[in-house]
C-alpha cells in the first residue's frame, strides 16, 4: 500500500464514531424541542390560548420539523451526490446546532408578540431540514468506508445515535427542571439545554472535520461525475428499491 493510499483512507472506527456521535447530537437537538413543547412552549409562545390549546399549538410547531425532514433529505441528497458526504454532514450539523442555540435565545410572546411563535416555527423548520440531510449522509459515510462485509454493522451505529439523542435530550431537560426552581425554570432555565447545543456542535465538528471523504464517492466521481438531478435518476433507474425501502419503513412504523 502506497503512502498516498494510506493518507486517503480514514480508519473505519473513527468514521463510525463520527457518524454515531454526530447523529446523536443532531437528534438531541431534534427531540429536545419536543420535550420543551410539552412543558414550556405553550405558556411562553402561545399565552393567549388556554393551557391545553397552548400545548397543542406548541406540538403543531413540533410537527413542522417532520414536514421539513424530507425536504432536507432531497436537498442535501442532491448536493451530497455532487459535493460529497463529509461536506453535507458538516453543513447539516452546523445548521442544526445553530438553530437549537438560537431557540435558546428566542424572546417570548410577552416580549415581541406574534413574532415569537413565527421565529420559533422558522427555527424548527431549519432543525427538521438539517436532520433530514443528516441521517442519509451519515449512513452513506459509514457504509462507504471499510470492508463491504461489515457495512451493515458499521451503518447500524448511525441508527443507534437516534435513541441516544432522545435519552440525552430527556435526561438534560429533566436535570435542569429538577435543579432549578420552577419560576426560574420558566423564565430562563428552559433555555440552558438549547444553549448547550453550541457545545455539542463544537464537539461534533471537531470529530467530523478529522475524517476524510468517502473513498467510494471519490472513486465514483473520478469515473463519472454526477449529472442531472440525482433524485430523478434514482426514481428512473431503481424504482423497485425505492418502493421496497418505503414499504420497509412503513411496516416498521406500523409494527
Amino acid at each position: 500500500m502506497t503512502r498516498s493510499t494510506v493518507l486517503e483512507t480514514s480508519p473505519i472506527g473513527r468514521v463510525v464514531l463520527a457518524s454515531f456521535i454526530g447523529t446523536a447530537i443532531e437528534w438531541y437537538d431534534f427531540f429536545l424541542y419536543g420535550t420543551a413543547a410539552a412543558l414550556v412552549f405553550g405558556d411562553l409562545f402561545f399565552p393567549k390560548l388556554n393551557h391545553a390549546a397552548g400545548v397543542m399549538a406548541a406540538y403543531s410547531t413540533y410537527a413542522v420539523g417532520f414536514f421539513a425532514r424530507p425536504v432536507g433529505g432531497i436537498v442535501f441528497g442532491h448536493f451530497g451526490d455532487r459535493l460529497g458526504r463529509k461536506s453535507t454532514l458538516i453543513v447539516s450539523l452546523v445548521m442544526m446546532g445553530t438553530a437549537t442555540f438560537l431557540i435558546g435565545l428566542l424572546p417570548t410572546f410577552e416580549q415581541v408578540g406574534i413574532w415569537a411563535p413565527i421565529m420559533l416555527v422558522a427555527l424548527r423548520f431549519i432543525q427538521g431540514f438539517g436532520v433530514g440531510g443528516e441521517w442519509g449522509a451519515a449512513v452513506l459515510l459509514a457504509v462507504e468506508h471499510g470492508h463491504r462485509a461489515r457495512r451493515g454493522f458499521n451503518s447500524s451505529w448511525v441508527q443507534v445515535g437516534v435513541p441516544v439523542g432522545l435519552l440525552l435530550a430527556n435526561a438534560v431537560f429533566t436535570l435542569v427542571s429538577v435543579a432549578i426552581p420552577k419560576d426560574d425554570f420558566l423564565i430562563w432555565g428552559w433555555r440552558l439545554p438549547f444553549l448547550a447545543g453550541i457545545l455539542l456542535l463544537a464537539i461534533g465538528l471537531f470529530i467530523r472535520l478529522r475524517i476524510l471523504e468517502s473513498p467510494l464517492f471519490k472513486r465514483a466521481m473520478s469515473v463519472a461525475p454526477a449529472s442531472g438531478i440525482p433524485l430523478l435518476e434514482v426514481l428512473r433507474t431503481h424504482p423497485g428499491n425505492v418502493l421496497r425501502a418505503m414499504g420497509a419503513r412503513i411496516a416498521e412504523n406500523g409494527s
